[in-house]
C-alpha cells in the first residue's frame, strides 16, 4: 500500500490563513440530503480565489499578467458529512511555493466539526503553457513557519509534509 505521508494535513500556520463561510445550497447536495463529494473541491476553488484576492493580485490579473496556475494534483480527505443549509468554514493556506509548483491545503469544518481536508498542488505556467518561475508576491503568501523555495525553515512540517 502507498504511503500517505504527502497527503497529510498538519495544521494551520501562523499567518497567512483565509476562511470564508458558505452556507450549503440544496443543489449542493445528493437524494440523501449530503453534500456530494466533489461538491469540496469546489469550496477549495471558492477559498483559492478568495486568498488570491486577499494577496492584492487577483486570479483575473494574473491572467491579465500571462500567468496561469492549472490544478496538476488535489487530494481530499472525508471525515464526515454536510447538508443541506449547514454552514461551513474553508480555511486555506499557500502551504508551499517552491520551482513552479504552489500548494495549497484547505479545511472544511461546521461549527468544531472537521468534515474534510485536502490540498490542490498548482503549476506556474505561461499563458502558452511553459512553466515559470513562481512570482515574488505569490511565494510571499507562504507563512515563515511553511516551506518556501524548497527550503525547510525548520518549522516547515507545521503547514505541510513533503
Amino acid at each position: 500500500m502507498a504511503s500517505r505521508r504527502n497527503e497529510s494535513i498538519s495544521g494551520f500556520p501562523s499567518r497567512g490563513s483565509v476562511s470564508i463561510d458558505y452556507r450549503v445550497p440544496y443543489a449542493d447536495t445528493d437524494q440523501m440530503g449530503v453534500v456530494y463529494y466533489a461538491e469540496y473541491l469546489v469550496y477549495f476553488e471558492r477559498l483559492r480565489n478568495e486568498l488570491l484576492r486577499r494577496s492584492a493580485v487577483t486570479y483575473k490579473e494574473w491572467e491579465a499578467r500571462g500567468l496561469r496556475l492549472p490544478v496538476v494534483q488535489v487530494y481530499c480527505r472525508y471525515f464526515a458529512p454536510a447538508h443541506y443549509d449547514d454552514i461551513l468554514r474553508i480555511t486555506g493556506w499557500v502551504a508551499s511555493a517552491a520551482g513552479v509548483k504552489i500548494r495549497i491545503d484547505y479545511r472544511v469544518i461546521r461549527e468544531e466539526t472537521l468534515l474534510a481536508e485536502g490540498y490542490t498542488v498548482h503549476a506556474t505556467l505561461s499563458a502558452a503553457g511553459r512553466p515559470v518561475k513562481i512570482p515574488v508576491e505569490l511565494s510571499r503568501m507562504v507563512p515563515d513557519d511553511c516551506w518556501r523555495d524548497g527550503e525547510d525553515s525548520g518549522r516547515g512540517e507545521k503547514c505541510s509534509k513533503r
